[in-house]
């Protein structure tokens, strides 16, 4: 993923920095994205747009979840905007040195580890220094379907937990057809990807998908399906959404 974006035209902030998404993959081997490639770009596309619209509207937090070698803490660095990157604790130890030899810990993102399978996503990120009675923008990008489904439920109800007044969730969700098993779906697709180390999980039709946010606690204000981003996506395989945390019920 980060490779591929590498070699894309992206916006970027007046002081954040365009190149960084090729500096921190520098040295890295691709695999190709292949057929999934579309929809990356699609992918990127649409949650660029998330963040340069959240700093737009005065959000000063933004959360990655599962961020991986994304490079949006650098490429949309904003005067009092912090960004916070959740990941598995190999991935950030990787993530820590290649921003030390960029030089740009300083004012690079927070780095906190989490295993979304078994940690508090809530304790982790007060642990960090999020701010949960702020405005947040929260990112879950190409995520959820290597999650199980009560997983994907853990993480997205953590977020909520951290989610003030005026916070938005921005989420990718892996697709089929309505009326489909999804086992099955899922069983297919992983036997026909070259590397089965981290196998899909969850993919759910739309209806499922949106039902399984409205568990979580949010509110989906926007659905679109990649293919309609015009980059060649097949349609029906991945659905972009934004959402707003559900107005909970005093008891």
């Amino acid at each position: 993923m980060a490779l591929t974006r590498a070699g894309l035209e992206r916006p970027h902030t007046p002081g954040g920095d365009p190149d960084a998404q090729r500096r921190l993959c520098r040295g890295m081997r691709s695999a190709g994205a292949g057929t999934l490639r579309a929809s990356l770009v699609a992918r990127t596309q649409f949650f660029d747009e998330r963040v340069l619209d959240a700093l737009s509207a005065g959000v000063r937090q933004v959360v990655i979840l599962g961020a991986g070698y994304d490079d949006r803490a650098l490429r949309f660095r904003s005067p009092g905007v912090r960004f916070f990157e959740l990941d598995h604790p190999a991935t950030q130890r990787d993530k820590r040195r290649r921003l030390r030899a960029m030089r740009g810990r300083d004012c690079g993102p927070v780095l906190a580890t989490a295993d979304f399978r078994h940690d508090d996503v809530t304790a982790v990120l007060h642990a960090s220094g999020h701010a949960a009675d702020q405005p947040t923008l929260f990112l879950c990008e190409g995520l959820l379907v290597y999650l199980d489904r009560p997983a994907c439920v853990r993480l997205l109800s953590a977020a909520r937990a951290s989610a003030a007044e005026g916070s938005e969730l921005a989420a990718s969700l892996a697709t089929h057809r309505e009326g489909v098993d999804s086992a099955q779906v899922a069983a297919i697709a992983n036997s026909r990807r070259p590397s089965a180390e981290e196998p899909w999980l969850t993919i759910l039709s739309a209806t499922a998908h949106l039902e399984l946010l409205g568990e979580a606690g949010w509110v989906v204000d926007q659905s679109v399906d990649a293919a309609q981003l015009g980059t060649g996506a097949e349609p029906g395989r991945s659905l972009l959404v934004t959402a707003r945390p559900a107005t909970r019920i005093a008891t």
